[in-house]
């Protein structure tokens, strides 16, 4: 039965998706937020994946969950064919607080598979901050929305003599499982307790989600179990395997309506994030309220032109840009450190308003965001990018290290290398300087150096071995294997040296900018290293062990084994520093246009991916491929024809992106693997922006290369506190996706790039379009942008 109804939900996406062909126009004066698809690509989610009552970077992430066992293929997943509960944390290596509505016997005890409730798409409504489903085996309308820190339920109940609301502090929960729980009852309109967390693989410490609920109406009866059973309770429960639950009889039609608020330090600060963003109990203000909250967002940036397909999912993918990475701190600024041996509770420093300075995250990695988020977030959303610098900064305070990838107040060591390096660098660079430079360098320089992010692989807690620095930095890079033994996930050498290379550079940047002239000249040094593992007879790099032997048998298309979730074939371009000097090692622009072209061309017969979602990349005979758009290793290859005479080659691959990986608004396909709190959303807006930065803006003077936009007229909205300019506008003239001719602020302009700064001023670049490629514009080696080697 399961596995029918799972048929005919998946068909009924693939109708959704076939009816996006019949293309409607875009009616007059639509909100961006009406045009956002949360169900894009939610048959494939991971547990942090799906969002809908939620706010931007919401502490709270409210939504339905079908599967709760797991990381991945876990949380919102559209073609199964029940709810198991609405759960209020879905973040990296987090989650928390899980709640279901039912009526009739009480089954609470038995697990969300037979309390668990079947639904329809048909009576489901998800919007950028709203969800509404019914709940068929109970007959029970449930609506949901947020403030950033308070989940707001509104249930509709038939009648019933028993009606109740379950806590369910038993079940795993995406990636964790609960280790044991506290509720009690404060009186017959609140509860309050907390769940543990128990640690992960990813995340070594447990963490404590505090919460308050507070009901609109009375409850008649306070319950609970544990192990399964239920058990007698006054007004608390408490221990392993737990749940309790608050039962009421109701009429037909009656509305009760629920706030839970939450926090990582104590259930008086849930309390506090209560009273001080939801005091009342008007759900549609809510509702209006985030609705208008993620208009002013995604309003940032203004598009005209396209199909209404093609802006739905543009403001799809920017909404994705701004979530998943979530708030961790309370109203007042309390946040939990967990970096010590010993549990603790810092104070963000506040403000002349009483208010804290910036919210410290959760995050995933930033591995691979110099392609994506350093771009989007420090151009549009230059105050996120400082806030989230500030919460690094943080850590670093805390644990002394800056985080690639911070969870439940502690580091996780996801991925690998010095991610955070190119995103505050990049982010100073262009003028966001919200936050202190010199204890930033003086964090991102340990990083560098063994004993920092450069030493350990992913997940590599309790050593400092996995990075391979000091071969790095001996020999010039980080052999594979490089021992016998694996004390990391991600422990790739030659994926490694790369990454670090390019780290490097950034960091050489900034301290050329910061006057420290030796450091400049270390760091330059080392980001040559790329070199060491140009393999010259092979034309590819490649993987070289602890003697400097390259390693054989050669295959390029193997993944791992020195390529980190990826191959040779597609780290071969990892060399966003310096493009012409990867040119040199191919033998010339026109050698690597070839090599690069020819590239594109087998990946197209794939659509550029490795499958359309994470269980297929798994595969090993579909990640056997030149280009993969469904991960973050190349994700800035099309763009180096703009470095070597081809920028008509940049302007044709981007758009086959587009149309193949990024197009569409199916609950089927969307990301092609793994959306990656971000990535994938600011990478996609960018392409179809038709801005973008090779280094991730970490040149001394930051720059956005040019490709071909989508819409015929995108206008972004500049922060005021960071660039004088009120707006930039990108406008096409002409049908087609190929450049003729451009106008930078009235002004010819013969080559595909120009500086940040001219962008932040505001003004217009004018891009004359046509149907064939004019292989002059932009050509000559003058027009390049700028590598390190010129």
């Amino acid at each position: 039965m399961l596995y029918k109804k799972a048929y005919v939900l998946a068909l009924a996406g693939l109708l959704v998706a076939s009816s996006s062909f019949r293309e409607k126009p875009v009616p007059a004066k639509t909100d961006p937020v009406d045009l956002v698809e949360p169900l894009v690509d939610s048959a494939n989610s991971r547990w942090f994946f799906f969002s809908s009552a939620t706010r931007p970077f919401g502490m709270v992430n409210l939504s339905p969950d079908m599967a709760l066992n797991g990381a991945w293929n876990s949380g919102y997943r559209y073609n199964q064919d029940s709810i198991k509960c609405f759960s209020h944390v879905h973040a990296w290596q987090m989650s928390g607080i899980p709640v279901l509505p039912t009526t009739g016997t009480f089954r609470g005890h038995l697990g969300p598979d037979a309390y668990g409730s079947r639904y329809s798409h048909k009576t489901e409504l998800a919007k950028a901050g709203y969800h509404k489903v019914v709940l068929d085996d109970y007959q029970i309308t449930a609506e949901l929305t947020a403030t950033t820190r308070v989940g707001f339920h509104k249930y509709t109940y038939p009648q019933a003599d028993q009606s109740h609301i379950l806590f369910d502090f038993a079940t795993i929960l995406g990636n964790s499982e609960q280790q044991k729980g506290t509720i009690h009852k404060v009186s017959t309109t609140e509860l309050e307790g907390y769940t543990v967390m128990a640690p992960t693989s990813r995340r070594p410490k447990p963490f404590t989600v505090y919460f308050v609920a507070v009901f609109d109406k009375p409850f008649e009866k306070f319950g609970g179990w544990k192990e399964g059973k239920l058990v007698t309770v006054e007004d608390k429960i408490e221990g392993e395997k737990t749940g309790a639950y608050v039962s009421f009889p109701t009429k037909k039609g009656e509305v009760r309506q629920m706030k839970v608020a939450i926090s990582y330090v104590s259930t008086e600060q849930a309390r506090l994030n209560l009273t001080t963003e939801l005091p009342h109990w008007n759900f549609d203000r809510v509702r209006t309220e985030a609705r208008a909250d993620w208009n002013n967002w995604l309003g940032r940036m203004e598009i005209e032109g396209g199909t209404l397909t093609e802006q739905r999912r543009f403001y799809t993918d920017l909404w994705h840009a701004l979530q998943g990475r979530r708030i961790v701190s309370d109203v007042n600024g309390k946040y939990l450190d967990m970096t010590g041996p010993e549990r603790r509770i810092g104070q963000i420093p506040l403000g002349p308003d009483g208010k804290p300075k910036f919210n410290h995250h959760n995050s995933d990695s930033f591995w691979g965001a110099q392609w994506s988020l350093n771009i989007l977030w420090h151009l549009v959303y230059p105050e996120v990018s400082e806030s989230f610098v500030n919460s690094m900064l943080l850590m670093y305070d805390d644990g002394g290290l800056i985080p690639r990838g911070p969870s439940g107040g502690n580091y996780t060591y996801v991925m690998t290398g010095a991610s955070s390096t190119p995103f505050i660098v990049s982010a100073w660079l262009k003028g966001i300087r919200g936050f202190d430079i010199d204890k930033a360098y003086e964090g991102m320089r340990k990083n560098h150096f063994p004993g920092g992010m450069m030493s350990k692989a992913g997940y590599e807690h309790n050593t400092f071995k996995g990075g391979g620095i000091e071969a790095y930095m001996e020999r010039g890079y980080v052999p594979h294997p490089l021992y016998k033994r694996r004390y990391g996930g991600h422990q790739d050498g030659s994926a490694q040296t790369l990454e670090y290379a390019y780290q490097d550079f950034a960091l050489g940047q900034l301290a050329h900018q910061l006057g420290k002239k030796d450091d400049y000249a270390l760091f330059t040094k080392r980001a040559e290293n790329y070199k060491n593992i140009w393999h010259p007879e092979l034309g590819w790099m490649w993987v070289r062990d602890t003697t400097g032997k390259w390693t054989e048998p050669v295959d390029i298309l193997r993944y791992d084994h020195g390529w980190e979730e990826g191959n040779a074939a597609q780290y071969t371009w990892f060399v966003p520093h310096d493009v012409k000097g990867l040119a040199n090692l191919m033998g010339g622009r026109e050698a690597l246009v070839a090599k690069l072209n020819d590239s594109f061309e087998k990946a197209e017969k794939h659509d550029f991916v490795s499958g359309k979602s994470h269980d297929q990349e798994t595969l090993e005979e579909l990640r056997r491929v030149y280009i993969n758009y469904g991960n973050q290793p190349c994700m800035e290859t099309p763009w180096l024809f703009n470095y070597v005479g081809a920028p008509w080659l940049t302007q044709h691959w981007t758009r086959q992106i587009i149309d193949k990986v990024y197009s569409g608004i199916s609950p089927q396909e969307g990301y092609s693997g793994d959306e990656d709190q971000g990535l994938m959303g600011s990478l996609a807006v960018l392409l179809k922006t038709g801005l973008f930065s090779t280094n991730g803006g970490t040149s001394g003077k930051p720059f956005y290369e040019i490709s071909s936009p989508l819409f015929s007229k995108i206008t972004i909205h500049l922060n005021a506190r960071y660039y004088p300019g009120k707006t930039f506008t990108i406008q096409t003239q002409g049908t087609g996706r190929y450049i003729q001719s451009a106008k930078l602020n009235g002004s010819a302009l013969d080559r595909p790039w120009m500086w940040h700064e001219t962008v932040a001023q505001g003004g217009t670049l004018t891009l004359q379009m046509g149907t064939t490629p004019n292989k002059s514009w932009g050509t000559r080696p003058q027009d390049a942008p700028p590598s390190i080697s010129e």
